[in-house]
């Protein structure tokens, strides 16, 4: 089994059941999402894209809030594609967002969208259930267009919170697959160097969550 069919067997066994009521039960631990749809800012003209866009949610936001850019989304799970094609076909947003399913860690927009280059691309609460993250962050700066932004929200390291508190967390997501990446802002400060990129990093919520923005030179 290659690592490509391998995650795609795991997630979808993980949210065969659960992607009926992901929407419902995240919003009250995935904190920062609205966040960053707010700070995307994309003009009329631009491509914006996500990985690991898992039932859609941040799209049809992200749609409704800028009515101007095409949408494209990627995922491994053939499971939340599904919730995801269901829920932009229900808010009417079809012809505005193309998903495809694919490996983060290497993709072909091309082939995917007809697309190279991407002004904005954004991740949200993927990097922590992705083992090759680091991958995923290489690919995603290979496909930002020149002068554009990658925004990555995600579990911080809860420095702000109680131990017992981070502990518990910790050990609650690791019944899920998911590991906060603690070594997210050190990873892009490299890549975004190599690439001539800024970086700014935010721990919103006493460090519960991490907001990166990486903005490509032009």
């Amino acid at each position: 089994m290659t690592a490509d069919v391998a995650a795609a067997d795991l997630m979808n066994r993980i949210y065969r059941h659960q992607r009926h009521i992901y929407n419902v039960t995240r919003k009250y631990y995935l904190l920062g999402r609205d966040r960053l749809i707010d700070r995307l800012n994309p003009d009329a003209s631009d491509r914006v894209l996500e990985i690991g866009c898992g039932t859609g949610r941040n799209l049809i936001l992200a749609a409704r809030r800028y009515p101007g850019p095409r949408f494209f989304g990627i995922d491994v799970s053939t499971e939340m594609l599904a919730s995801a094609a269901d829920g932009l076909a229900r808010a009417g947003l079809s012809s505005r967002v193309s998903l495809a399913r694919a490996d983060a860690t290497a993709f072909d927009p091309q082939a995917l969208f007809g697309e190279a280059q991407f002004r904005r691309i954004f991740i949200s609460y993927s990097l922590s259930m992705i083992p090759a993250w680091r991958a995923v962050l290489e690919e995603a700066m290979s496909r930002l267009a020149p002068g554009g932004e990658m925004h990555v929200i995600d579990f911080g390291g809860q420095e702000g919170l109680p131990r017992s508190f981070r502990v518990a967390l910790r050990r609650w997501l690791a019944l899920f697959h998911v590991t906060p990446r603690d070594d997210l802002e050190r990873t892009l400060l490299t890549l975004a160097g190599r690439a001539g990129a800024t970086l700014t990093v935010e721990r919103p919520y006493r460090g519960y969550a991490q907001y990166a923005l990486v903005r490509a030179r032009s």
